[in-house]
C-alpha cells in the first residue's frame, strides 16, 4: 500500500501532502479518471468524497472482510483497501450517481465467469451503498432458474441441457414483471430465489424474499448482457467447440438468447469483471473445489472440472460473446480486468460505439 493512500486510510485528517499525492495519482491513472469522470477540476472534491464515504463504511467494510472473506488477519484486511478505495469505492458513487440523475430505481449489471467476484462485488458495493442511504436488491441469474420440474421436462425435449446455466433454463418472465414492479414503485416485492443444494445437487426454487423498497438493483451472472452473435461464426469457433454437434449446440443456445434482450434492455448500466485470460476460470474453479474437498465436503475431480467449464464455453464461448463486448462503449460502461490472483489490475471504459 503507498505511503499516502495508508496516511488516508488512516488518518482522522489527511494531510495537505497526502492529498496532493492523492490527487496526482488518481489524475495519472487516466483510465480510470476517465471511467469515474474524475477531471484536474474536480479530482480534489472527489478525494474527499470518497475519503468521507471510507470513513463511514469502513468498519463494517472491515467486518465483512473478517466474516465473510475469512480475512482474519489485520495484515489480510489492509491488503483489501486499496481495491475498496480505487475501485468499489467510485463505483458506488458513481451508481448513486445515476439514480439522481434518473429519479428512479437504477439497475446495474454485473457480467462475470467464474471466480471474478460477482458475489463479493455485490456484497460491498451494497454496503457502501447503504451509508449513502440507499436500500439495494442484489439478484443473481441463478435466482431466475425455472423451477426444477421444468428443468427435468426441458432436459427430455433437449437431453443437451446436461447442467442448468445455460439461456433456455431461466425463467426471463419472472425477471421482467419483478424489475418492472420496482421501476413504477408497487412494493412490496417478490424476489425469487433458488437453492442449489436441494434435489441432490439439482437445485430448486425456493421461498421468495418479500422486500419492502429498492432503489437500486445489482443484478448479476455468468452472460448477464450477451447478446446474440452472428451464426456464421461458428463456421470456425474456438475450443471446444469442436464437433458438427458442438457447432449445433452453440447456434441453438446462441438463438435462445434473443429471449433475453428484453431483460438486458431494463439494464441501466453494465460492469463486465474480465479475467485477464479467460481460461482461468478452470484454475480458479479448481481452487474452489480443492478448497471444499479440504474443508470435508463433497468436490469435483479436475477432469469432472475441465468436462463441467467445456460444456459452458460450448454453449456461450467467451472469445465468441463476451471479448467483443470489452469494445463496446453502447452496450458496457465499465471493464475491471481481474488478474490470476483474483485482484483487479485496470478499469476503464471501452472507448467503440
Amino acid at each position: 500500500m503507498n505511503s499516502w493512500l495508508r496516511e488516508i486510510l488512516t488518518a482522522e485528517i489527511p494531510n495537505k501532502n497526502c492529498l496532493q499525492e492523492a490527487i496526482k495519482a488518481t489524475l495519472a491513472n487516466k483510465s480510470a479518471a476517465q471511467a469515474f469522470d474524475i477531471t484536474a477540476v474536480n479530482v480534489s472534491d472527489r478525494i474527499q468524497q470518497r475519503w468521507e464515504l471510507f470513513k463511514s463504511t469502513s468498519p463494517d467494510f472491515r467486518r465483512f472482510c473478517q466474516t465473510k472473506l475469512q480475512k482474519n488477519l489485520e495484515i489480510e484486511v489492509e491488503e483489501m483497501l486499496p481495491v475498496f478505495w480505487d475501485y468499489w469505492l467510485p463505483i458506488a458513487i458513481q451508481i448513486a450517481e445515476k439514480h439522481k440523475e434518473l429519479q428512479r430505481p437504477f439497475i446495474q449489471g454485473i457480467l462475470g465467469g467464474q471466480g471474478t467476484g460477482k458475489t463479493t462485488t455485490c456484497a460491498i458495493l451494497s454496503l457502501i451503498l447503504s451509508k449513502l442511504g440507499y436500500r439495494t436488491l442484489s439478484l443473481s441469474i441463478d435466482d431466475l432458474y425455472k423451477t426444477y420440474e421444468k428443468r427435468l421436462e426441458l432436459q427430455q425435449q433437449d437431453p443437451r441441457l446436461i447442467w442448468r446455466g445455460p439461456p433456455g433454463t431461466h425463467d426471463i418472465e419472472i425477471a421482467l414483471k419483478l424489475f418492472d414492479q420496482i421501476l413504477h414503485n408497487q412494493s412490496p416485492y417478490e424476489v425469487p430465489r433458488f437453492d442449489k443444494s436441494l434435489h441432490h445437487g439439482a437445485g430448486d426454487r425456493t421461498i421468495p424474499e418479500i422486500v419492502e423498497h429498492v432503489d437500486t438493483i445489482l443484478f448479476e451472472g455468468w452472460f448477464v448482457g450477451v447478446r446474440p452473435i452472428n451464426p456464421e461464426l461458428f463456421n470456425n469457433p474456438p475450443h471446444p467447440i469442436v464437433t458438427d454437434e458442438d457447432k449445433i449446440f452453440a447456434r441453438d443456445i446462441n438463438a435462445k438468447l434473443f429471449y433475453y434482450l428484453p431483460l438486458w434492455e431494463k439494464l441501466d448500466s453494465l460492469i463486465v469483471l474480465y479475467p485477464v485470460n479467460y481460461r482461468l476460470s478452470v484454475e480458479w474453479r479448481k481452487q474452489a473445489e480443492q478448497q471444499m474437498i479440504a474443508s470435508g465436503k463433497s468436490g469435483m475431480s479436475d477432469p469432472e472440472i475441465e468436462q463441467f467449464v467445456n460444456y459452458f464455453w460450448r454453449s456461450l464461448h467467451p472469445e465468441l460473446f463476451i471479448t467483443p463486448l470489452l469494445k463496446s462503449a453502447k452496450l458496457v460502461d465499465l471493464v475491471i480486468e481481474i488478474e490470476a490472483d483474483h485482484s483487479f489490475s485496470k478499469i476503464y471504459q471501452p472507448l467503440e460505439a
